[in-house]
């Protein structure tokens, strides 16, 4: 039921004070309070009746309201028996919130209006069930997404479709369908959205627009304007979002066999595993054994983004090549066989792209390795996360880089064997390492600093908040532990080298 039904009940004795912009949003039960703040109590479209009792000063006016509109509720109903009528402040706090208030005349008892407008929420429910059981039947049955979409269409001659975020068609009314309508999910500002393409017009509806970023979630498509539509027809949306992400869920690998022991390859060669051990455990995550491999690594920078998310994207990309993807410390990784397709890093770039329009705030970095054997997939994961975070320093709301626009330095420590890479390290910082461990020192990042600004004495000690004499004393420190002369050029690439491994 709308809100806008609910003034064609003249017998409640309901009157809008403010929102008429709003009345076409639904209501799903009503509650009566007189808490300050019923948030808790509160899980979305509630037509909230309350006498004022919380209403001690003025401010508590926005209080209440702000609360509700965390909440969702669909509309507040104030009583006019305290105050004679809803308090200007109140109307205020509510235009501000975008919450619709009514008033409800003195005459009238709040359970009067509750059990009136839950009689008729009742009476559309029950003719609702039986096609809302018959639809999850189909579900269970086996006959998944495109059995359900089926139905809709006969049901409510409305071609509809279920899009991923980068545009696949994970199920619908035909495979066809624009590019331009995922653009329009991922740049609309606000869903759902009517959208025009070609002199036809789309409905567009997030799955889960709460709980999931644009980037990683699915959209239904439907091929009409829904602000034509009947109320029943609307209220299906909301429903048929609800098995959609029963169905997206039901596909999440990430409590599966196979995403277990995907996180776990991850797990591995991030570890000081040999070759060998990460070589066993390709084939049993499904990515199987293949000639060449490349490691995708990607990040978000806010908290808009989750990694979870940015794994669920990877993922997508990579949809039909089955890659094994993790998560380690906030950074997604992904290792998927080419194959026979040669462009395969083309393909993952311009996906990335295309999810620009809806991080709004956030920001996307992505690193994409060169393919490597079964040999090489340490290298070729250490090289995604350090080309993931030379795309980090860029300004951008998309930002790939690359194998081949890495350092030359870096795919030749990528093409060296784990084993020398790690001798290699250990045996020029691990004194460093230690020595800052047991005196609580800093020579590691002193080293760094001093290599940043081109052994520099009077830069190196302005970076460190440190007197000259004092870094000198930490460079020398530095040469007797590794038996190294940062006056040397090779000495000095050597430990440039080693800091690159960590």
């Amino acid at each position: 039921m709308r809100l806008r039904s609910l003034l064609d009940m003249t017998d409640l004795g309901l009157g809008l004070v403010t929102g008429e912009d709003e009345l076409d949003r639904f209501v799903r039960w009503v509650v009566t309070t007189d808490m300050l703040d019923p948030s808790r109590y509160m899980s979305g479209g509630e037509f909230v009746l309350t006498g004022l009792q919380w209403l001690t000063r003025p401010e508590d006016c926005e209080t209440f309201i702000a609360n509700l509109a965390q909440a969702k509720v669909a509309a507040v109903a104030a009583g006019d028996a305290l105050f004679g009528e809803p308090p200007p402040e109140l109307a205020a706090a509510c235009r501000k919130h975008r919450i619709p208030l009514f008033r409800v005349d003195a005459k009238v008892a709040f359970a009067t209006v509750t059990e009136t407008i839950n009689r008729h929420l009742s009476v559309g429910r029950a003719a609702d069930l039986a096609a809302i059981l018959d639809r999850h039947r189909q579900l269970v049955a086996g006959g998944g997404l495109g059995s359900v979409l089926e139905l809709v269409h006969r049901t409510l001659g409305t071609p509809c479709w279920v899009v991923s975020s980068i545009g696949r068609v994970v199920a619908g009314t035909s495979d066809e369908l624009p590019d331009a309508v995922r653009a329009a999910f991922l740049s609309a500002r606000r869903l759902p959205h009517v959208f025009s393409y070609d002199g036809t017009r789309y409905s567009l509806f997030a799955v889960d627009a709460d709980g999931t970023s644009r980037i990683a979630d699915w959209f239904l498509v439907f091929q009409s304007d829904y602000k034509d539509w009947p109320d029943e027809r609307r209220a299906l949306t909301s429903e048929l979002a609800a098995v959609v992400a029963l169905e997206r869920a039901r596909l999440d690998d990430r409590q599966s066999a196979e995403g277990r022991l995907a996180q776990e390859l991850i797990d591995l060669i991030m570890s000081e595993a040999k070759p060998a051990e990460i070589i066993s455990r390709l084939e049993l995550t499904g990515l199987g054994l293949s000639e060449r491999y490349l490691a995708v690594a990607a990040t978000a920078d806010s908290g808009a983004v989750r990694p979870g998310e940015v794994r669920a994207v990877l993922r997508e990309i990579l949809w039909d090549r089955s890659p094994a993807v993790g998560v380690v410390d906030g950074e997604a990784i992904a290792l998927v066989s080419v194959g026979g397709e040669q462009l395969l890093d083309d393909r993952i770039h311009r996906a990335i792209e295309t999810l620009e329009p809806g991080l709004h705030s956030s920001r996307l970095a992505v690193g994409i390795s060169g393919a490597v054997d079964g040999e090489g997939l340490r290298g070729a994961v250490e090289e995604a996360r350090y080309a993931r975070r030379m795309a980090a320093e860029r300004n951008e709301p998309t930002s790939i880089v690359r194998h081949d626009e890495l350092a030359t330095h870096m795919l030749l420590l990528a093409s060296v064997p784990d084993e020398v890479r790690r001798m290699f390290r250990v045996r020029l910082l691990d004194p460093l390492s230690s020595y800052d461990k047991d005196n609580r020192s800093d020579l590691v990042h002193t080293l760094e600093t001093f290599l940043e600004v081109s052994g520099s004495w009077t830069k190196c000690a302005d970076l460190l908040h440190l007197h000259v004499n004092t870094l000198r004393y930490r460079i020398q420190r530095i040469e007797e532990l590794t038996q190294r002369d940062l006056s040397r050029l090779e000495d000095r690439v050597d430990f440039f080298l080693a800091l690159a491994l960590r």
